[in-house]
């Protein structure tokens, strides 16, 4: 019963807040789209003869802007865990750069250069009601891949439809050089602030990012999508199905979690990959999201 009352509670306050969105005027990316992305190599070159894996592994994690011992933590899961450890590529959200809150550490540079890979990281514009001040909006609060392979042709993409107070989110999208074979990779952080509506738009907005690399067989997108009610949950999975993607995770799935409140939040989705096994990482507990992994025929 008090598990209902509060996710009625939270479905009247999203709608409101999505109703009070629509209305904002909110500035467009503006000149500081070249300053919210970066990349960088720490990784070696591949021999020319590099042998194509016959499977990857794939992990997407909403980090929540870790920043010391915690950012430690998680790097030395990607490296040694069972299931984390070892990773072909590695979606992060929420990744900090340079914010007071996380010890003013660019988080994926960070991981990227303990791990010895490659990364490559992008943010959303700042909030309009907040350009003064950095520590208050989402600037420099963003999305992130990291992968010992090479990363090419990368897209930021600034998602449609503002939540409350100009707040926007971010995708970023590269090309993954596994061996012989080419992945496409898409670490996607949506707002929670939305009508179903705008929330498909924003994931629609990867779709088509998807067709501007048409010889992209294999096509990978994770992420924070906030589908935090069922009809979020049900609207994400057809978009993505009819697009022609898979996932092994059910719609049940728990990856978040606070108190007794568990959502699905979390998806990674596949095109031209077969899944071969997959699991969520509830006992780590760095963020209030769980990192999802899997395996994934080439």
């Amino acid at each position: 019963m008090v598990l209902c009352l509060i996710l009625m509670i939270c479905a009247a306050l999203a709608v409101a807040r999505a109703r009070f969105a629509d209305k904002q005027q909110c500035v467009a990316d503006s000149k500081d789209a070249a300053r919210l992305f970066e990349s960088g190599g720490f990784a070696k070159e591949p021999a020319a003869n590099a042998a194509t894996p016959v499977e990857i592994k794939i992990v997407s994690y909403n980090m929540r802007w870790r920043g010391g011992k915690e950012l430690d933590a998680i790097t030395k899961l990607l490296r040694d865990d069972t299931h984390l450890g070892g990773a072909d590529v590695v979606g992060l959200q929420e990744a900090d750069r340079n914010r007071k809150r996380s010890g003013s550490v660019n988080a994926a540079r960070k991981m990227a250069q303990d791990l010895g890979w490659n990364y490559v990281w992008a943010a959303p514009p700042s909030d309009a009601t907040k350009q003064g001040d950095r520590e208050a909006g989402e600037d420099e609060t963003g999305v992130a891949i990291l992968s010992p392979h090479a990363l090419t042709d990368v897209t930021r993409i600034v998602l449609p439809n503002p939540g409350a107070n100009c707040r926007r989110r971010a995708a970023v999208g590269a090309t993954v050089r596994v061996g012989k074979e080419s992945v496409r990779v898409y670490s996607v952080h949506g707002e929670t602030r939305l009508d179903v509506e705008k929330k498909i738009e924003q994931w629609q907005a990867i779709l088509a990012d998807t067709k501007s690399h048409p010889s992209a067989r294999r096509v990978v997108v994770l992420g924070d999508f906030n589908t935090i009610m069922s009809k979020d949950v049900k609207a994400a999975r057809k978009v993505f199905t009819d697009a022609g993607f898979s996932t092994p995770f059910s719609d049940d799935d728990i990856t978040w979690e606070s108190f007794i409140v568990g959502l699905k939040l979390d998806w990674v989705w596949l095109r031209g990959l077969d899944a071969a096994s997959h699991g969520i990482a509830t006992g780590v507990t760095y963020s209030d999201h769980y990192p999802l992994w899997l395996t994934a025929r080439l």
